[in-house]
C-alpha cells in the first residue's frame, strides 16, 4: 500500500460520513411520507425517476395506479421522496387551492426560459399573473370566432395539397399524416396567432424548418430529462451567459447541442417576426391591416393591448418574444399531436369515421356546402365527441410536476391504507417535495369513468357522464378532464386548439378516408413531454397512414 493510498483514506471517510449525514437527514426530513405505499428504488443515485421518465413508461404508470392507488410514494434522486397522484381532490390542492405552495420546479422553470424566454412557461408568481392577466382576453370566445375564417383558409390548403397529390399519383397513398399537422398547426398559429405566415402546404418539399424543430425538441429533451429537472438549477446561473454557452460548446454531448440550435433557431424567427410587427405598429394602422392577419392576429391584439396599459404592468419586449415562443410550441406540438391521434383512431375504426363523415357531410349540405360558422362546428355532437374522447384516452401530455415551496397538506377524494394498515384521508407534505399529477392516469381512472375507462368510445359523450366523475370534481378547466390541466398554470390556449381540431379535422374527414398503412404495427407513441409516434427503432417523430379520395 502506497502512502498516495493512505492520504486517500480522510477523503474517503469525508465522503462516506457526508452520505451517511445526507441520508439521516432526508430520513427524517420526509418522514411523513414513509407511510404512503410505493414501489421500491430502481437507483439511489434516480430513484424512480428514469421509470416515470422515459418514452416507454406507459406500463410503469399504469403499474403504479393499479397496485397503489390515487397516491403512491415514489424515490427521488440520491435518496429524496417524491409524491405520484391521481385523486380528485389532491389535485384540486395541488393544482387550484394551494397553487402558491406547490409550483413548478426550479428545474422546469430554467430549463423553459432557457427554451423558451421570458414567457409563460418560464415564469413564476406575480410575473407569471401579470403575463397572464394580459394574456387571456386575447384568448375569448369573440377572438375566436373572428379568427376561423383563418382556420379554414389553411384547413382548405392542406386539403387542396393532399388532393392534388392523390390525383396526381395512386388514388391510395401513404402519408406522414403527423409531418401534415404539424405543418398545419403551425401556420394556423402563425397566421391566426403572428399574423406570419410559415408555410403555404402546397406539397412535401414546402414546410418550414420551424415544424421540423418544434417536433424534435421534446423527444431530444426526454433524452435530457434527469439532467433537466435535477441538475440544470445548480449550473444555469455560473459565471456569464458567454461562458456557458463556450461550456456547452466544449462538451462532446450531441443532444445537447442539438437542442441549443434549436432554441438558437426559435429565437431568431420570433424576434424577426417582433422586429417586422413593431416597424408595421410605428408605420400606423393602416400598414397593420395589410399584414397576414390584418392586425387581428394574437400577437397584434396583445401588442396594441400592452401600448395601452400602464408602465408597471406593460410587457417588455422580451417577455412578448417568450410568449411567443411559447404559443407557437404549445399550439403547434400538443395540437398536432392531438389530431394526428385523432386521425390514427379514425383509421383503425372505420365506423367512427364513417359516423363522423356523415354527421359533417349533413351539415354542410344544410349551408350549400359553405364553411360551417363558430356556432355550427362546436355545436356538431359527434365531432364534439370524438375530439373529448381522443384528449381524454390520449392527453397530448401524460403528466405535470410540482414542487413543494414549503410544508403543505393534501386531502384525498378516496382515502388510501397506508403501510401500517390504517386509511389515510391526507399526506402531510414536507417542503422540497416533488409531486407528479398524473394526467394519464386521471383521465382513465376507472373508480371515476367505470370499467371501460382504457377503451376509446366517443358514444360515452352522448349519454350522461357517471355520477361517480361529475361527484369528484376533478379540477381540470375542460370537460371533467386534466388534459389542459387547472388552476394559475392551466392551458391558456385550450379554446383556441379545441376550434383548431374541429376545423381540420372537419375538412380532413370529409373529403379522405383514413386506414391504416402497412407499418402500422410498428407505431409506437413514445411519453415524451407531449406524446410522439416513432416507426421501429427510427427516433424521428412519424405517423404513416393511407388516404385516398372519399368520392
Amino acid at each position: 500500500m502506497t502512502f498516495t493510498d493512505f492520504q486517500s483514506f480522510p477523503l474517503l471517510g469525508i465522503v462516506a460520513l457526508s452520505v451517511v449525514l445526507l441520508q439521516l437527514y432526508l430520513r427524517k426530513k420526509y418522514k411523513t411520507l414513509d407511510n404512503v405505499p410505493g414501489p421500491g428504488s430502481a437507483s439511489w443515485i434516480t430513484g424512480n425517476f428514469k421509470q416515470v421518465f422515459n418514452p416507454g413508461a406507459w406500463g410503469f404508470h399504469e403499474f403504479i395506479a393499479k397496485k397503489y392507488g390515487g397516491m403512491v410514494r415514489l424515490h427521488g434522486p440520491y435518496g429524496t421522496k417524491s409524491l405520484y397522484t391521481f385523486d380528485a381532490k389532491a389535485m384540486h390542492t395541488v393544482l387550484v387551492k394551494d397553487q402558491d405552495i406547490f409550483e413548478e420546479s426550479d428545474g422546469f422553470i430554467e430549463s423553459n426560459l432557457l427554451i423558451f424566454g421570458n414567457g409563460l412557461l418560464g415564469t413564476l408568481g406575480h410575473q407569471h399573473r401579470q403575463q397572464r392577466n394580459m394574456l387571456n382576453p386575447i384568448f375569448s370566445a369573440a377572438h375566436m370566432r373572428e379568427m376561423i375564417p383563418t382556420f379554414f383558409q389553411v384547413s382548405h390548403q392542406l386539403e387542396c395539397a393532399l388532393r392534388n397529390r392523390l390525383q396526381s399519383g395512386p388514388p391510395t397513398q401513404e402519408v406522414d399524416i403527423l409531418s401534415w399537422m404539424g405543418r398545419t398547426a403551425l401556420e394556423i398559429m402563425g397566421q391566426a396567432g403572428l399574423g406570419y405566415s410559415f408555410d403555404p402546404l402546397t406539397d412535401d418539399e414546402s414546410f418550414h424548418p420551424y415544424s421540423k424543430a418544434i417536433k424534435e425538441l421534446l423527444p431530444t429533451l426526454m433524452r435530457l430529462q434527469f439532467w433537466r429537472m435535477n441538475v440544470l438549477q445548480y449550473v444555469s446561473r455560473i459565471g456569464t451567459a458567454g461562458l456557458r454557452r463556450f461550456v456547452v460548446n466544449l462538451l462532446p454531448w450531441k443532444d445537447l447541442h442539438h437542442i441549443r440550435d434549436m432554441i438558437d433557431y426559435m429565437h431568431s424567427i420570433a424576434e424577426e417576426i417582433y422586429e417586422s410587427k413593431k416597424r408595421a405598429f410605428e408605420m400606423g394602422d393602416e400598414v397593420v391591416s395589410q399584414q397576414i392577419g390584418r392586425g387581428k392576429d394574437l400577437i397584434s391584439i396583445l401588442m396594441r393591448e400592452n401600448m395601452k396599459a400602464s408602465t408597471e404592468n406593460r410587457l417588455q419586449d422580451n417577455e412578448v418574444v417568450g410568449q411567443m415562443n411559447t404559443l407557437i410550441f404549445a399550439a403547434m406540438d400538443t395540437t398536432s399531436s392531438a389530431m394526428a391521434r385523432l386521425l390514427h383512431l379514425l383509421s383503425k375504426h372505420p365506423d367512427a369515421q364513417d359516423k363522423l363523415r356523415q354527421e359533417i357531410i349533413e351539415a354542410k349540405r344544410q349551408k350549400d356546402g359553405q364553411d360551417l360558422t363558430y356556432q355550427e362546428l362546436t355545436e356538431l355532437p359527434y365531432l364534439d365527441a370524438i375530439c373529448r374522447e381522443t384528449l381524454r384516452l390520449y392527453a397530448p401530455a401524460s403528466n405535470v410536476v410540482r414542487f413543494a415551496r414549503q410544508d403543505g397538506v393534501i386531502p384525498l377524494h378516496k382515502p388510501i391504507i397506508g403501510l401500517d394498515g390504517a386509511e389515510m384521508h391526507e399526506v402531510a407534505v414536507p417542503r422540497g417535495t416533488t409531486i407528479f399529477v398524473s394526467i394519464f392516469n386521471a383521465n382513465r381512472n376507472p373508480d371515476l369513468w367505470g370499467k371501460d375507462a382504457h377503451e376509446w368510445k366517443p358514444e360515452r359523450w352522448l349519454s350522461p357522464l357517471p355520477e361517480s366523475l361529475v361527484d369528484a370534481r376533478i379540477p381540470g378547466v375542460y370537460s371533467h378532464l386534466m388534459t389542459f390541466i387547472g388552476g394559475g398554470r392551466s392551458c391558456i390556449g385550450f379554446k383556441f386548439s379545441q376550434l383548431e381540431m374541429k376545423v381540420v379535422i372537419s375538412i380532413l374527414v370529409e373529403t379522405f378516408k383514413f386506414s391504416p398503412s402497412d407499418k402500422d404495427s410498428k407505431i409506437f407513441w413514445q411519453m415524451n413531454g407531449v406524446t410522439a409516434p416513432v416507426v421501429g427503432k427510427d427516433k424521428h417523430p412519424q405517423l404513416p397512414i393511407n388516404i385516398s379520395l372519399v368520392n
